[in-house]
């Protein structure tokens, strides 16, 4: 690693990210090349080599256990379901019922809808109203007998995707 790389990485902790180590990581998977970007700059942002591959192997086991695949969402559902709590990373996108003025998101993979989000979520992530964001989410699930609620519950949201 030259200077210029280790200055920037010394500067920059954590934003740093070596574009060969995407393709290194992804592999076969369906998984946007901003979310690989975004984890390798959480645990590969360093000169190290031996740091680096520990973090590929954690990089890859949170893609594992966390991203969303469509033709596996019925199992992450149950599996939120039957823990009651669970780390997801999907694409959700946010809009505004104006029946019930409540924000509801949607999440593309996990196939769930009408998720209630409060309207500061919403102020500090404006485009999740626009296209949607990658993001990791905690969701909860809590079945009420009330017909009309929602059993999954967004506990935090954190964009991977920044506007």
């Amino acid at each position: 690693m030259n200077t210029l790389d280790q200055k920037v990485n010394q500067w920059f902790p954590g934003l740093v990210v070596r574009k060969d180590l995407v393709k290194i990581v992804k592999g076969n998977a369906i998984v946007p090349s901003y979310v690989l970007e975004y984890l390798l700059g959480q645990y590969c942002a360093t000169n190290d080599e031996a740091s680096i591959q520990t973090g590929i192997e954690t990089v890859k086991e949170i893609l594992r256990k966390h991203y969303v695949h469509r033709n596996e969402a019925g199992l992450v559902r149950s599996t939120i379901k039957e823990k009651g709590h669970y780390k997801i990373i999907d694409k959700i996108s946010v809009a505004l019922n104006e029946k019930t003025d409540a924000y509801e998101a949607t999440f593309t993979n996990l196939g769930i809808k009408k998720v209630l989000v409060d309207s500061a979520t919403v102020k500090a992530h404006p485009k999740l109203l626009v296209s949607g964001v990658w993001c990791i989410a905690d969701i909860d699930y809590e079945f009420t007998e009330d017909k009309g609620a929602c059993p999954w519950i967004l506990a935090t949201l954190k964009p991977i995707q920044l506007s």
